[in-house]
């Protein structure tokens, strides 16, 4: 697929996705930033790393901000985002990628859930009649 093609594709799905599935996005990116951070790290590429980090927090940021407050488990989300954020700030600091695996891992666990949350919705959702 050329790459016009496929920029045009992302922009589509972002486009058309239902908030749940950006949420998915979301997730679904900060655990790639993450890996790229840690590969980054092993790879002592220092700048690299220092990005990926940044566009992993940019993401927790943005879960943060869209965060639901209504919801019962907002202010035990929003500890743990807060968390991995502080956590992502330590592992570019001191260079860990112990410490990436643990936010990683976490990201891995809000993603999994999340997904889901998505299927038992679409499953409770009555079928709307194709045309």
């Amino acid at each position: 697929m050329p790459a016009s093609a496929y920029k045009s594709y992302q922009q589509n799905s972002v486009l058309t996705a239902t908030p749940g599935e950006l949420t998915l996005m979301l997730y679904n990116g900060c655990i790639k930033f993450i890996r790229q951070a840690k590969l980054a790290v092993e790879q002592k590429k220092v700048e690299d790393k220092n990005t990926y980090i940044q566009k992993a927090q940019l993401i927790i940021r943005e879960l943060m901000v869209t965060l639901d407050q209504k919801q019962d488990v907002a202010k035990s989300m929003m500890q743990m985002y807060d968390y991995m954020n502080r956590r992502l700030i330590d592992a570019n600091i001191k260079n860990d990628a112990s410490i990436l695996d643990e936010v990683e891992g976490y990201a891995v666990d809000f993603r999994d859930t999340w997904k889901q949350v998505i299927e038992i919705t679409q499953k409770n959702q009555p079928k709307r009649d194709r045309v």
